[in-house]
């Protein structure tokens, strides 16, 4: 499907606002986070929970402000630029941009989603909610351009079929299991520590309602070879890479505020960042871009279409030169 300039410059404005505006929340949430004053307080559950009492953040729990400074480190200094930065190639039609810019996207759906469910009412609510109902409209927006047969069609051999399937199970599969163990361990009264001052489990509702459904949609697709697996592995694995990254700055931000590191998931997110980073180049470096977009034919396809010069008609033999 070729995208209009009109739409190539809606989607390139739309993520442009999505880009500034998230520049603007994940530097509020680094630079305004507070003097780090906090207060003790327990909850109706009886659990003990030390709460920030300043900063865009305050009324949340220390260790989920100390979690959300790393998360919006890396939408600051890794999502936003790369979201700028694919800017162009969305502009000009690219499907590898809009494949790239989509999965940002989505990723920004997600953080944002979560903040305006888990976050204590503050002055950021608004943007939150701008910031995921945007960036939500845009992925439909992106995805809805995108032609899911000449997709799967156009990538090449080389495409991770089996390993993107692969990865995608299995980290709905460590999710599941991650999060069973967690939400056991709260219904058997065992709070302390497990909501940190929530009502409810923000995270794993959102992670075993949302992530994991389209995590196992995807492998599968993928390994029926269905061309529904090749666009949402291309947005999962993006997704997938920022997330992860986000996961060990969270761990890395949390352990520089209480001291005590969570080795074992910081290995694991780790790890899930490389492996979603190889995956991705292999994924990109197998799409192939279309010949027709923007509504017509390459420069390079109008001329291998032209006829060329036409030759004069043939002179019959012994009939007299033209004078």
């Amino acid at each position: 499907m070729s995208t209009t300039r009109k739409t190539r410059i809606g989607m390139t404005g739309l993520c442009l606002g999505i880009a500034l505006l998230a520049g603007f929340a994940s530097a509020a949430g680094v630079f305004f986070r507070g003097d780090g004053a906090t207060a003790a307080a327990v909850s109706l559950r009886g659990e003990h929970t030390t709460y920030a009492t300043t900063g865009v953040y305050r009324y949340n729990a220390e260790r989920l402000v100390a979690e959300g400074v790393g998360w919006d480190i890396v939408t600051l200094f890794v999502a936003v630029p790369a979201l700028l930065g694919a800017l162009p190639f969305l502009a000009r039609g690219s499907l590898r941009g809009r494949l790239f810019a989509a999965g940002l996207l989505g990723y920004l759906f997600y953080q944002y989603l979560m903040y305006a469910l888990m976050w204590a009412f503050g002055p950021l609510f608004l943007v939150f909610v701008a910031l995921y109902s945007a960036s939500l409209v845009g992925v439909v927006w992106i995805a809805s351009t995108i032609p899911l047969a000449e997709l799967a069609a156009g990538a090449s051999e080389r495409f991770p079929r089996r390993g993107m399937a692969t990865f995608s199970l299995a980290m709905a599969a460590l999710l599941v299991l991650m999060w069973t163990q967690r939400i056991a361990t709260g219904l058997s009264g065992q709070l302390q520590g497990l909501l940190h001052g929530q009502p409810t489990l923000v995270v794993q509702a959102l992670d075993l309602g949302l992530i994991v459904p389209l995590a196992v949609f995807t492998g599968v697709a993928l390994l029926q070879r269905r061309p529904a697996g090749y666009l949402l592995s291309s947005l999962f694995v993006v997704k997938g890479f920022t997330m992860a990254v986000a996961i060990a700055a969270m761990l890395l931000s949390a352990w520089a505020v209480e001291g005590a590191l969570e080795v074992v998931p910081l290995a694991i997110f780790t790890a899930a960042a490389v492996v979603a980073l190889l995956l991705g180049a292999g994924i990109f470096g197998a799409v192939a871009e279309p010949a027709m977009r923007a509504g017509g034919p390459t420069e390079r396809s109008r001329r291998a279409a032209s006829p060329g010069p036409v030759a004069p008609p043939a002179r019959h033999v012994g009939a007299p030169a033209p004078g």
